[in-house]
This record gives structure tokens, C-alpha cells and sequence, in this order.
């Protein structure tokens, strides 16, 4: 079953559209004629993308700031994507700290888990009712390959990712035959087609650019995912790598070497 058709009264949701996977998921979806609501908290560059969009593509598109992680600001896109027909969701917002668990700030940690975690669960389960009444839709939530193994220095992200990545995957069999998809994308690194030498990170050095997976591609494989019904899609070659990895190493021995990695980039 492919991707639902585009409606004139239909809209793709898209959170951490400003930046990253969700930017280029939602200009793929506009360039395949989905009209979009668009998600993230700075409001001018979802304007930005808004208009280029629409201009491009003759799509209507909608722009909702709103920082996801406050629960007042969740509930009130909640409310307003009740008023809406929701035919894709794509779950993309999310943040990550590196370092100890206790050393890190509380607060961002709050933050991190109500973004990474809360917000799918809620915003999954806000437009699924409406989806399998038509029998129509696909989800989409950002996991992560970090999901699958204990990763020491990244606690706080991989407890978000470990549930997405089980929720997810579980929905997916759930909605079996209801004519509702829901696809886990569990990417590894993933950057921008290029990065400039003061901007690179330590793994941006470290990892050669034919192994990285770029938000576009990215996207593009996603959305082939998506339209198949499958249940995980794990973009590019290093991410491939490490879900394999991740899965028949011995996590006595993979966790320590992940923390000690993980410890460089906090």
C-alpha cells in the first residue's frame, strides 16, 4: 500500500521541521503535493520554509511554533490537529546530552525526555483514532540506533530512543490490518550533505563522508519505507553498521567502548 494520497483537506504533521530529517521529510512531502502543518519552536524559519514551499510547490502549508517538551504547548497542537485530517505523521523533534547522568543539567534533562519520548507517545496517539476510522494513514516516529544498546554518557537519550524504537515497532503489528502503517526510522549519524572544517564535530572528523547518512537521503529512503509498510528503516551504510553491530556484540564489551566514545563528545 503506498503513501496516502495527497487531499485538499488532508495535512502531513511534521515536528522538528526546522532543521535536520524533519526540514527534508517535509520537502519531500511537498514536492509529492501533501499540504503540511510544520512543527518547531522558532517561529521565522518555519515561516522561511513555509513560503518557499508553497511557492514551490503550490501546497498549502501551515506553521505552528510550539516548544513540544511544555506540556501546555503539546496540548495545544494537540488540540488544534484535532480540528485537522492528519493522514501522515512524521515524529522528528528530539534533543540529546552527552556525558554522566548525574552531571548533567536537570532541567535540559526534563526537557529531553518530554521531547523525545512524551510528545510521540501523545501526538501518535492523538491522530491514530481518526486514522484507523478511515482506515487510511502512516506514522512515522524517529527512533535511533542509540535505542538498541546501553550507551554509558547518553543514559537520558537512549531510555527515549530504546521506548520509541519498542513503541513503534509494536504499533506497527498492532495495526496490521487496519490500512494504517507505522515505520520506526532508527538512523544512526546522520549530517548535512556538507559540513565546514570549524563546524565539524569530533565524529564528523573521525567517520569518512561516504559512510555518513545525509538528511536528504535520509528522507528519501524513509519515505520508500513508509510506503512499503515496513517496520523499521535504518538509513545508510553506518547506520546499517551499527544497528548490525548493536545487535550480535556482546554489550559487556560494545557498552564501555560506546560510553568511552560518547564521553569525547560531551
Amino acid at each position: 500500500m503506498p503513501l496516502p494520497t495527497p487531499g485538499a483537506n488532508t495535512r502531513a504533521l511534521i515536528t522538528g521541521a526546522s532543521q535536520g530529517i524533519g526540514e527534508a521529510m517535509a520537502r519531500d512531502l511537498a514536492r509529492f503535493g501533501h499540504n503540511l502543518i510544520i512543527v518547531a519552536r522558532r517561529e521565522q524559519v518555519l515561516q522561511e520554509l513555509a513560503d518557499e514551499l508553497q511557492a514551490a510547490h503550490g501546497v498549502i502549508v501551515e506553521v505552528h511554533a510550539a516548544d513540544l517538551s511544555k506540556s501546555d504547548e503539546l496540548a495545544g497542537l494537540v488540540e488544534v490537529i484535532q480540528e485537522r485530517e492528519i493522514n501522515i505523521l512524521v515524529n522528528s523533534a528530539g534533543v540529546a546530552s552527552f556525558g554522566p547522568f548525574l552531571k548533567q543539567d536537570w532541567e535540559f534533562e526534563q526537557t529531553q525526555f518530554h521531547l523525545n519520548a512524551t510528545a510521540v507517545f501523545e501526538l501518535t496517539h492523538a491522530v491514530l483514532p481518526a486514522m484507523v476510522e478511515r482506515g487510511e494513514g502512516a506514522i512515522c516516529n524517529v527512533g535511533s540506533a542509540a535505542g538498541n544498546v546501553p550507551i554509558p554518557n547518553n543514559a537520558t537519550y537512549v531510555l527515549t530512543k530504546a521506548g520509541v524504537n519498542a513503541f513503534t515497532e509494536a504499533l506497527h503489528y498492532e495495526l496490521k490490518g487496519t490500512g494504517v502503517h507505522c515505520t520506526l526510522l532508527a538512523p544512526g549519524p546522520v549530517r548535512a550533505n556538507e559540513i565546514p572544517a570549524a563546524e565539524q564535530s569530533i565524529v564528523d572528523k573521525v567517520v569518512p563522508d561516504f559512510l555518513w547518512t545525509t538528511y536528504e537521503s535520509c528522507s528519501a529512503e524513509t519515505l520508500e519505507a513508509m510506503s512499503k509498510n515496513k517496520r523499521r528503516v535504518v538509513p545508510g551504510p553506518l547506520s546499517k553498521a551499527m544497528n548490525t553491530v548493536s545487535a550480535y556484540a556482546p554489550i559487556g564489551l560494545l557498552s564501555p567502548v560506546m560510553g568511552w566514545f560518547y564521553s569525547k563528545m560531551g
